[in-house]
């Protein structure tokens, strides 16, 4: 991410965040103030991380960028095809943010807010540096990494607006592009919803890959296991806790892989024989349901 771009960005955001907050309460719709300013919280403890890191994560992407299988260099014609490349990379990072335990940790806190608003878009999780490994892809085949950086960022900045209840379906641009209709979807805790619409800026992974879902019921927002505490800190690191936890209680080494590798919603635990079996449903698992990671 190019943290220069969204800090030029940031007017544009707090002047929507605050036209929508409007428009929700005239149309009854209402506002949670809280939990938008846990969201807008996250938001600037993740821009100013990658202020912090953005050295680090450059130079990781130029060392990778230096032993390049392809060389396509810094062309125009290179950057919608790094454009269309991270999109599908983000598909099934985000595809594997819901259905690996470890990952999950990374990005359970932007599933957490429950209402649908722009300032869901801002609750960026503090960790999500910790599942770049897909994206080292992209310099690796030849994307140098400041036209990386800036894809990136775009990828980022689209899907701020499909954060919002108040955009109806838009038509034929549902068959090609994430909309606030589908993302409505991805983040809705509905059984039919759980783990859907994983696309940035395009559907189309999602409809050739089997994870499409059309809106087709209202949406009910935010983890099906509640957060205890809404606070920035239980809402970034609530998952991390609870790895934690099953850590110190797993018996085997096979059962803390378990704890950390395993697939998202197990009984990771049980499933090891470590403990007694006792059921723990994933957070993004509607409650009642089997076991089964959006902007």
């Amino acid at each position: 991410m190019s943290p220069k771009l969204i800090l030029l960005a940031v007017p544009f955001f707090l002047v929507t965040l605050l036209v929508e907050a409007w428009a929700r309460k005239r149309r009854g719709l209402g506002f949670d103030t809280k939990d938008g300013a846990t969201s807008v919280g996250m938001g600037f403890g993740f821009l100013l991380l990658n202020l912090a890191l953005k050295g680090v994560t450059l130079g990781l992407f130029q060392i990778i960028y230096d032993h390049r299988i392809l060389d396509l260099g810094d062309h125009l014609w290179v950057f919608p095809v790094a454009l269309l490349a991270q999109d599908f990379v983000f598909y099934w990072t985000h595809r594997f943010a819901h259905e690996i335990r470890f990952f999950w940790a990374t990005h359970e806190a932007h599933h957490s807010s429950e209402q649908y608003t722009l300032t869901t878009a801002l609750r960026q999780p503090w960790t999500e540096g910790l599942a770049l490994p897909l994206m080292l892809l992209l310099p690796l085949f030849g994307v140098p990494p400041l036209m990386l950086m800036a894809v990136h960022t775009v990828s980022l900045i689209y899907q701020y607006w499909i954060h919002t209840e108040l955009i109806d379906k838009l038509g034929p641009l549902e068959w090609v592009l994430n909309t606030p209709s589908h993302h409505r979807v991805h983040h809705g805790s509905n059984p039919r919803y759980i783990d859907k619409n994983h696309g940035g800026i395009l559907i189309v992974w999602d409809r050739l890959f089997g994870t499409f879902q059309q809106e087709d019921e209202k949406p009910v927002y935010g983890l099906t296991k509640p957060l205890e505490k809404r606070d920035v800190f239980h809402a970034s690191f609530n998952e991390w806790i609870a790895i934690g936890r099953d850590l110190r209680r797993a018996r085997t080494w096979r059962g803390r892989l378990r704890c950390v590798f395993g697939r998202t919603g197990t009984d990771y635990l049980a499933c090891e024989r470590a403990v007694a079996p006792t059921p723990a449903p994933r957070t993004r698992r509607p409650r009642g349901e089997g076991t089964t990671v959006g902007a």
